[in-house]
């Protein structure tokens, strides 16, 4: 597994990261453990959660799999999301900020966060408050670096310039959709990012699974099958415009032709950005964490597969 600095001064990270969102949820204690086992095993080092997801329960599993294998791991959570049925525990103010990661803290089992990031922006709070309160938390070493996930262009820049202005570390990283059926970070978000120095993790890099399985097909998925529901899933986050099946179908025949599943061209494609610091995919399996970063592994794409996979995918630039 090959790795990247995260960013003009962020760490380094594995080429493909570990997305947890679904530890302690939908994956239980023991096939977590076995996902974590597998990815460190084939060199990702970077696992990416969330204190809501699963209300924390995912911190709490992620914490439990890597104790005893903490060294070498980077542990990336997120804060910020609303927390509880009132609506006090969320945000990004100073307050909030270091109750939030005291308890990430507890439940990830560790002393630090590798990488503490805004899970989406806080319209109540000034942006160099949430900074100021992050470097307090840098300068503890409770946090190594801070991330950011789900902001416009126009707050990466505005954030970026409040963090020179007062000499603080600021982000990053930032968290966003993008992947071959989803281009629209490429419009602003993308130059925003570069001239920041910033690195990007993509999240959904597969379309919620399109782009892993060429036998999905939402027209004969049986009802209430993991196919029917990752199809739900991409339909929601990936698909905005009625040109998305004849794009897929057409990646799915150039990968066919080509010999190459389409896997590794979907990885392949983010990782020729040089943008793109590490890709954040999820697995229920420890075979797909396998797969994955065999698929990463297969190498950079030729010229050739480069230019044929922009002009099949063109149009989701405005998607």
């Amino acid at each position: 597994m090959k790795h990247r600095q995260l960013g003009r001064s962020g760490p380094q990270v594995s080429e493909i990261g570990l997305g947890c969102s679904g530890l302690g949820g939908a994956i239980d204690a023991r096939t977590a453990d076995a996902l974590v086992g597998a990815a460190l095993d084939v060199g990702i080092t970077l696992f990416d959660t969330a204190d809501s997801y699963g209300q924390g329960r995912s911190e709490t599993s992620l914490g439990a799999a890597l104790t005893g294998r903490r060294h070498g791991a980077l542990i990336a959570t997120k804060f910020g999301t609303q927390m509880d049925h009132a609506g006090w525990l969320k945000g990004a103010s100073g307050r909030y900020i270091v109750q939030a990661v005291e308890a990430s803290l507890t439940r990830l089992r560790t002393d630090r966060i590798d990488l503490y990031q805004l899970h989406w922006p806080d319209p109540l709070t000034p942006i160099q408050e949430t900074l100021e309160a992050l470097e307090r938390l840098v300068r503890a070493g409770k946090v190594l670096h801070t991330g950011c996930s789900n902001f416009s262009a126009a707050q990466i820049i505005e954030a970026d310039l409040t963090a020179h202005q007062l000499g603080l570390h600021g982000f990053v990283s930032l968290q966003a959709e993008y992947s071959l059926l989803a281009r629209h970070a490429e419009l602003d978000l993308l130059p925003a990012v570069a001239a920041c120095g910033i690195g990007l993790l993509p999240y959904l890099p597969l379309a919620a699974g399109l782009l892993a399985k060429p036998d999905i097909d939402p027209q004969t998925a049986p009802p209430g099958s993991r196919q029917a529901r990752v199809e739900k899933l991409a339909a929601r986050f990936a698909f905005q415009d009625q040109a998305a099946t004849p794009r897929l179908t057409a990646l799915r025949r150039f990968a066919a032709a080509n010999g190459r599943p389409l896997l590794s061209l979907a990885f392949g494609w983010l990782l020729d950005h040089e943008i793109v610091a590490s890709v954040i995919a999820g697995a229920s399996t420890a075979a797909q964490v396998r797969a994955n970063a065999a698929a990463a592994s297969r190498g950079s794409l030729t010229p050739d597969e480069r230019v044929v996979l922009d002009r099949l995918t063109s149009d989701a630039a405005a998607a």
